[in-house]
């Protein structure tokens, strides 16, 4: 049985060696009935789902990160597009979601659904009637030193702190492939936080000039994702550490916990079945 993970990194044999024990086996039992229960718990959306997100390439994770589509205000200033808000009837109930088809010409409807897996679902910041003006926050511990100089806690990103997009380096993996920066959305006076990871890059402008999708979702050459691994949850990084190189990540998006890889510079259409959201 074949699997994601990078030759180099001693864990495909820890998994095979694991999956063999009896005991285990009971508990992985117990533990998939607990995963679909939370799944198939009473909420509205959820089910199966089509996202765009960023290629998931190495790792036990199970698909990308979801992207979010990005707008630029008259001002400079960075913000993460929800989609729009309506009502339905689900179930003999009428409920709200947040739901855009053939976002801006592209041919893909665009969700909130993208973003309900790993907990986030119950998020008050994804609830279709959570009022938030969307731009992307920079928080108080920033994964960059450029941002930590740049930024307070608080502070909206925008594009002009970006300028040196096509020569930044931090000394990790290759230099001008583009400048991120890590923040929060739809998380103000919400009691949990959604992280955030956007990038400018030359690669992204010429993507979108041959990608409907791309050239919908983008602006400027950025990009962004929500920032939670699609394996357990954590919290990934672009060019944040150097041991990312031993996995062959050093110029993608890599997650420490279990060592899945992300390619920032590959969107695509991914399959999975969204959580619905918690009933009030």
């Amino acid at each position: 049985m074949s699997d994601k993970y990078p030759d180099d990194s001693g864990r495909r044999r820890f998994v095979k060696g694991v999956v063999g024990g009896a005991t285990l086996a009971g508990v992985g039992a117990t533990t998939a009935a607990a995963v679909n229960s939370a799944t198939m718990s009473s909420g509205s959306g959820g089910g199966t789902t089509q996202a765009m997100a960023i290629e998931n390439t190495d790792g036990p994770a199970p698909r990308g990160m979801p992207q979010i589509p990005i707008e630029i205000d008259s001002e400079g200033y960075l913000k993460g597009v929800w989609p729009e808000v309506k009502t339905i009837e689900e179930n003999g109930v009428q409920v709200q979601i947040a739901e855009t088809e053939n976002y801006n010409g592209s041919g893909v409807t665009y969700s909130s659904e993208w973003f309900q897996y790993c907990g986030v679902e119950s998020y008050g910041g994804l609830d279709p009637e959570y009022e938030s003006d969307n731009y992307f926050i920079s928080g108080g511990a920033p994964g960059y030193s450029w941002q930590s100089e740049a930024y307070s806690e608080g502070d909206r990103l925008h594009v002009d702190d970006f300028s040196d997009y096509q020569t930044w380096s931090n000394d990790i993996g290759d230099p001008g492939l583009g400048k991120p920066a890590t923040g929060r959305w739809r998380s103000e006076d919400a009691e949990n936080v959604i992280p955030i990871q956007v990038i400018r890059s030359e690669r992204i402008q010429e993507m979108a000039q041959d990608d409907p999708w791309v050239q919908a979702s983008t602006q400027e050459g950025f990009v962004a994702w929500l920032n939670k691994c699609t394996h357990f949850c954590c919290v990934p990084g672009y060019k944040q550490t150097a041991s990312s190189a031993t996995f062959g990540a050093e110029n993608r998006v890599y997650c420490q916990c279990h060592q899945s890889v992300y390619n920032p510079f590959s969107l695509v259409e991914t399959l999975f079945v969204a959580r619905p959201r918690p009933s009030e």
